[in-house]
């Protein structure tokens, strides 16, 4: 197994184990993280999302569907089940993930899903008629944001 993949799988392991501090440590320095909620996330702010995120799951399941990986970059496949602590509603997001490496670590993270699935789980109702509205996602994004905005200022 190429080095790479077995870090992307050292990654997931310890998400599955809720062990952010795990996960921030197969990150680079210089880590950039996007996904269609926490855009452009930049060093440390990356790890933060894990930990914060971690820290609210009181019923997340995470599965690592498959990982491949070589010198050029990485893919992974993972499941997330858990209840959306803001509706008290089940969901399962599927995620397609990239990755780039430098000096053996995670230097770019690039994770995948559709936001409208996500937020018919999510949101219900509103998710279902309106989860497809750039409204809609700006708000999750904002509502997002400031979660760790907030989470960061406390945890310093």
């Amino acid at each position: 197994m190429h080095p790479h993949e077995t870090l992307i799988r050292a990654f997931y392991e310890a998400f599955a184990r809720h062990d952010a501090e795990a996960m921030a440590r197969c990150y680079h320095a210089d880590i950039f993280f996007t996904d269609p909620v926490f855009q452009s996330l930049r060093g440390r702010a990356a790890g933060d999302m894990w930990r914060m995120l971690l820290s609210r799951a009181k019923d997340l399941e995470v599965t690592l569907d498959a990982a491949d990986a070589d010198n050029d970059g990485g893919t992974a496949r993972w499941t997330a089940r858990y209840t959306f602590t803001r509706t008290g509603r089940p969901v399962v997001n599927h995620v397609a993930a990239m990755f780039a490496f430098r000096d053996g670590l995670i230097v770019r993270h690039y994770d995948n899903f559709s936001f409208w699935r996500w937020s018919r789980q999510a949101l219900g109702p509103v998710g279902m008629l309106l989860g497809w509205s750039q409204l809609i996602k700006w708000k999750v994004r904002k509502d997002a944001a400031q979660a760790l905005d907030r989470f960061t200022e406390r945890d310093r």
